[in-house]
């Protein structure tokens, strides 16, 4: 990882472009371009007019990270960029697939982290592997993210939709909270995803989602810019030409990314150490983006304690300036707004915020994200067309 360019950190918290330049501004856009668009969405994007739209999410391509390696992605290199968006807050997987599949941002769909409070329960609630501790009855997808999907509101404008995925991800509930409505193509092989895409894609009016997450995953146990991950933007590269050779005449293929990453220098095991584990009742959120809940009129001092010891290092705000700051959003429904930590501390430096004892295996990665830097926030929008 030596080619890995380093980069000065960003001293000032990158707020999301929402309602600008964010991916919260996607779904309404490609609607928009379907002609499928209710009165609450709008062309923020700009996004021309086509019949059918396959939208090809890369897990994990930061724009920077892309820019750092467009050797090996030539044709991402060659294809057209539409905007640099913003992520959203946290930068991370659940919150900007339900982004993605909302269209709102994340203080009014809900899903402000990984791990999150179950508000009025005293314990933490994993939304990616959608598990609750042990004894408890599961989470219902629709209680926990009410809102509806740009893909129900496509269908009923008479446009066909369809994700293609891992069939490990059919069913589970962060599949019904993110893509409910959606007709669901299992496919684990590049092949079968983009014959998957090819198909789905047949329809006079369709709009399609295509997931690839090896790129991430391979990230976060090597490091971005490693010659593995480097191995895995080639077959993200050849995947999207391939997508784009399929497209239908009247057809657009979007390239983006739900994240960025960045690679641990330091890790700092918040739960081994004393100053920082005082007061604090549960850790939440993710190692870029840890939600603290406190014990009761503990928040003061954790909040004081953190800003001390991780001075120069993170952004350490309560919960009330984090939303009032717009980290989630213009707007965070009341009644998520204990899903948010009474402390949230986002690392600027290269570091990671860990809990080991709560989060064992975050713990052994090398690449992390989903803080406020523009390395994490800043994910690319590229575009080939056939119209």
């Amino acid at each position: 990882m030596d080619d890995v360019p380093a980069t000065p950190y960003d001293r000032v918290p990158l707020i999301p472009a929402y309602g600008g330049a964010s991916l919260a501004d996607l779904p309404g856009s490609l609607l928009s371009a379907l002609g499928a668009a209710t009165t609450a969405d709008g062309n923020v994007l700009g996004l021309e007019p086509a019949d059918r739209v396959c939208v090809f999410v890369v897990d994990g391509l930061g724009a920077r990270l892309l820019e750092a390696h467009a050797d090996r992605a030539p044709f991402l290199a060659a294809a057209t960029a539409r905007a640099a968006l913003t992520a959203g807050f946290p930068a991370t997987t659940v919150t900007s697939l339900c982004t993605l599949g909302t269209g709102l941002p994340p203080g009014e769909h809900g899903m402000m982290g990984m791990t999150l409070a179950v508000p009025g329960r005293n314990h933490l609630f994993n939304c990616l592997r959608w598990s609750l501790p042990k004894g408890l009855p599961p989470m219902d997808p629709r209680r926990w993210q009410p809102a509806e999907t740009v893909y129900q509101r496509a269908a009923r404008a008479g446009v066909e939709t369809s994700y293609v995925a891992p069939a490990a991800f059919e069913g589970t509930g962060l599949t019904d909270a993110v893509y409910r409505g959606v007709r669901y193509v299992p496919a684990d092989t590049v092949d079968e995803r983009v014959a998957g895409v090819a198909a789905a894609l047949s329809a006079p009016r369709a709009y399609v989602t295509v997931y690839y997450g090896d790129l991430d995953a391979t990230g976060h146990l090597t490091g971005w810019g490693s010659p593995e991950w480097r191995d895995q933007l080639e077959i993200v590269d050849r995947m999207a030409e391939r997508l784009a050779a399929a497209l239908p005449p009247g057809s657009a293929l979007y390239v983006t990314a739900d994240h960025g990453m960045v690679n641990a220098e330091e890790k700092i095991d918040a739960q081994a150490t004393p100053e920082l584990r005082a007061g604090v009742a549960m850790f939440g959120g993710e190692a870029r983006a840890r939600h603290l809940y406190t014990e009761p009129g503990a928040a003061p001092a954790v909040l004081e304690a953190w800003r001390d010891l991780l001075d120069g290092k993170a952004w350490v705000v309560s919960r009330q300036e984090a939303v009032e700051s717009g980290w989630f959003g213009p707007d965070v429904r009341r009644e998520w707004l204990d899903r948010i930590g009474d402390v949230v501390a986002v690392p600027y430096a290269d570091c990671a915020i860990l809990a080991s004892e709560t989060h064992p295996i975050e713990a052994l990665f090398t690449g992390y994200h989903g803080s406020l830097t523009a390395a994490e926030q800043h994910v690319p929008l590229l575009e080939v067309s056939t119209r």
